[in-house]
């Protein structure tokens, strides 16, 4: 579409062009940025009228939207080129960083900007924007900065903005601020009972999400519409019973296991079960490498007990047990089973999972033979778990150059994953030149490595680690601290695994050093200084998978010291305990 827009430019009358392009702008899902560009240009061109109209906002919201998420330095000479920006076209620029895979953090410093605007003022939508931002960076410094903007810009009593609140403390693990925030709202919908049952339930107060819909505004809810399936119960935890049972297996004061035991109580009482319910469970156990559990206990039992047919969103749980667990023979089946026996015909995640499934299980040429022949046309995620997978186990620089090539021409181009990797193929080649070269496409398109960065709290305060961070005013002790704990992890055989450390310290100690100064590390070494011996688990949030010499070092401290460490990555929850973790090593 916008390739016609272009063709359409120089040739329409003035009056056409002008609505045809806002209606593309407008229309479009998606647009390139070389159009983009194109179609921009021509605007500033032909149609300068159009520039300066009451259109002109929607119209260059829209370009900023399409922008953001492609080339950051053209989207802020594009916004600094808007004549007279208003608090839309702020908004518009915050909620496309927050939804940005790599600038998440400059959603706040737009909105910095705003606030010293002498003629704008935020509003409610501009909050939501910035808190999600927040949350996903787990930065709470900043989220409780945008909280007393809320307070003092007077939107406190609002419903979206307050639920956003309690989502933004629910992703940093501070349960007691949600609840605060949910205590003083003086209205609430729906989804602020969603979002403090989520926050509870990722704090492992579960009986306390259970009983915190008990009041007036539960009943109120169960009269307005949602239908309630025990009279003892109300309808908002009957609505996420499913949805609890699956959060109910990710974290527990006591451990996993225990969790995952609660869950399938919860199941089991439940007065009526339909798919989802028992999707909830298979999705919670599979992610856990429960796998002949989810086959057994849940999958087996859906069919020959409650008489239910198992759903595309059933076999993506099935299919996530067989492939944490490494099982490809029975993924396999499961996969022929979704179509010949049960007529669920296989969506492009089904296809992910094996395909994935295939390709960390070493059989990569399989893996391909999937994805020459599956009837949808391959994601991002697809190819890049081939390319992780090829990278790893040290197969063809060609080929690895080809999935890179075919991720880099999707939304994984405006990532560092694709690039790090076939840099490091080539660097295992010694081919420096190209490792070299890969670096400078990085700069010359603005693809920067995301930094590491890890929080987590002690006595209800969240401290921000990031990689080889100096900045704590306990930084000696924790480095002190570290030294010891690695001496202490070597007499129980640990050993660097070099394998994914930086490809800019090329010598074999520079690679060593940056492992060791990983942003989990700090937070872990930081909470061992401050931890009681009996105390909770602790918590790390990192905005990073975490790499193998990490994992291994995390496992061994859990025993050595004997300690539970909880770490939320990434791809998934790890619970570290007595020298194991719940992902038994295949994540």
């Amino acid at each position: 579409m916008a390739m016609l827009l272009a063709a359409e430019l120089s040739t329409a009358p003035r009056h056409r062009h002008d609505h045809r392009v806002v209606h593309i702008l407008t229309q479009s899902a998606t647009i390139p940025l070389p159009h983009l560009k194109q179609i921009h240009a021509k605007i500033l061109r032909t149609s300068p009228q159009l520039h300066q109209s009451p259109e002109s906002v929607h119209l260059y919201s829209r370009l900023l939207h399409f922008s953001a998420l492609q080339d950051l330095i053209y989207t802020l000479q594009l916004f600094h080129n808007i004549p007279n920006p208003n608090t839309f076209i702020y908004n518009t620029l915050i909620r496309a960083y927050a939804h940005s895979k790599l600038h998440k953090n400059r959603a706040f410093s737009v909105f910095q900007e705003l606030l010293e605007q002498e003629t704008l003022l935020p509003d409610k939508h501009t909050f939501p924007f910035v808190l999600k931002a927040c949350a996903h960076s787990f930065d709470l410094i900043e989220g409780k900065q945008t909280h007393a903007q809320v307070f003092k810009r007077g939107f406190a009593s609002d419903v979206y903005v307050s639920n956003s609140l309690i989502h933004f403390y629910a992703s940093c693990g501070l349960p007691k601020n949600a609840s605060k925030v949910f205590d003083k709202m003086p209205e609430r919908s729906l989804v602020s009972w969603n979002a403090i049952i989520d926050a509870l339930v990722l704090a492992g107060e579960f009986y306390k999400a259970l009983r915190n819909v008990r009041g007036d505004d539960a009943r109120r809810l169960n009269r307005t519409g949602t239908r309630c399936r025990a009279s003892s119960t109300p309808a908002p935890v009957w609505g996420h019973c499913p949805w609890a049972c699956g959060c109910m297996m990710r974290f527990d004061e006591n451990g996993s296991s225990s969790s995952m035991r609660m869950a399938l109580q919860v199941l089991q009482s439940m007065l009526r079960r339909d798919v989802n319910s028992w999707n909830a469970a298979i999705l919670g156990l599979a992610v856990h490498g429960e796998a002949e559990r989810v086959f057994r206990s849940l999958f087996d039992r859906m069919i020959n007990e409650d008489k239910l047919r198992p759903n595309s969103i059933t076999f993506v749980g099935v299919l996530s047990a067989c492939n944490h667990r490494g099982l490809v023979d029975k993924g396999r089946r499961y996969f022929d089973l979704m179509s010949s026996e049960f007529k669920v015909e296989p969506l492009l995640q089904h296809y992910g999972c094996l395909v994935d499934l295939l390709a960390r299980s070493g059989r990569i040429d399989e893996a391909l033979d999937i994805v020459s022949s599956m009837p949808v046309k391959p994601d991002d995620v697809i190819w890049r778990s081939l390319l992780d997978a090829n990278c790893k186990q040290g197969e063809g620089i060609d080929m690895s150059q080809e999935m890179a090539k075919r991720l880099m021409e999707g939304e994984g181009g405006s990532s560092s994953g694709a690039y790090v990797l076939l840099s490091r193929v080539f660097a295992s080649a010694n081919r420096w030149d190209e490792v070299g070269l890969i670096r400078k496409l990085m700069m010359d398109k603005g693809v920067g490595k995301e930094p590491g960065c890890s929080s987590v709290e002690v006595d209800g305060v969240v401290h921000e680690f990031f990689a080889g961070d100096t900045t704590h005013p306990q930084t000696r002790e924790i480095y002190q601290l570290l030294r010891w704990m690695e001496e202490r992890v070597k007499m129980a055989g640990y050993v660097h695994d070099l394998s994914q450390a930086p490809l800019v310290d090329e010598a074999r100690d520079g690679k060593r050093d940056s492992l060791r100064l990983h942003s989990e590390r700090l937070a872990i070494a930081f909470a061992l200084l401050n931890w009681k011996p009996g105390a909770a688990p602790i918590r790390v949030f990192k905005n990073l998978r975490v790499c193998k010499d990490c994992h291994n070092f995390i496992k061994l401290i859990s025993r050595v010291m004997n300690v539970e460490i909880v770490m939320r990555d990434r791809l998934r929850f790890h619970c570290f305990s007595n020298g194991s973790c719940s992902c038994l090593d295949f994540w």
